[in-house]
C-alpha cells in the first residue's frame, strides 16, 4: 500500500448509497407467475436467515416475501416467485424503500394506480 496523500479513494461528501442501489424489474407484470398458495423457498441474495421458507398462506410472511423478493430478487427471481395478481394485490402494503417502489411504479403504471387508490383510502 502507498503511504502518498490520495492514494485511498473517499467516498464522496453527500453521497447515499440508498440512491445508487440498481433495482430491477422484469419486461412486464405478465411475465409473474409465480405461484399463490404452498411454501416458497428463495436464495440468499433475498434472504439470508437459516431457513429462508414462506408459507404463502400466512399474509404475513407473504408480505416479506414479496417485499423481499421485490426489492433484492433479480428477474428470474421474480418470474419464479411473484405471482402477477397477488403482486397487484398486495403493492399497497408492500414495506419497499421509496426509490425501489418509485422505480417499479414508473416501470408499471398499474402499480402506480395501486398505490394511489390505497393512499386516497
Amino acid at each position: 500500500m502507498s503511504a502518498e496523500p490520495g492514494a485511498y479513494r473517499t467516498v464522496p461528501r453527500g453521497y447515499v448509497y440508498a440512491d445508487h442501489i440498481p433495482y430491477v424489474t422484469p419486461e412486464s407484470l405478465e411475465e409473474l407467475r409465480g405461484p399463490s398458495t404452498g411454501i416458497v423457498t428463495v436464495g440468499p441474495h433475498i434472504d439470508t436467515s437459516l431457513d429462508p421458507t414462506y408459507d404463502l398462506g400466512r399474509r404475513a410472511r407473504k408480505l416479506e416475501l414479496y417485499s423481499a423478493t421485490v426489492r433484492d430478487g433479480f428477474v428470474p427471481d421474480h418470474r419464479a416467485v411473484l405471482n402477477r395478481s397477488e403482486l397487484l394485490r398486495l403493492w399497497p402494503s408492500l414495506n419497499l424503500p421509496g426509490r425501489c417502489r418509485a422505480v417499479w411504479e414508473s416501470r408499471f403504471p398499474e402499480l402506480a394506480a395501486r398505490s394511489k387508490v390505497a393512499g386516497a383510502a
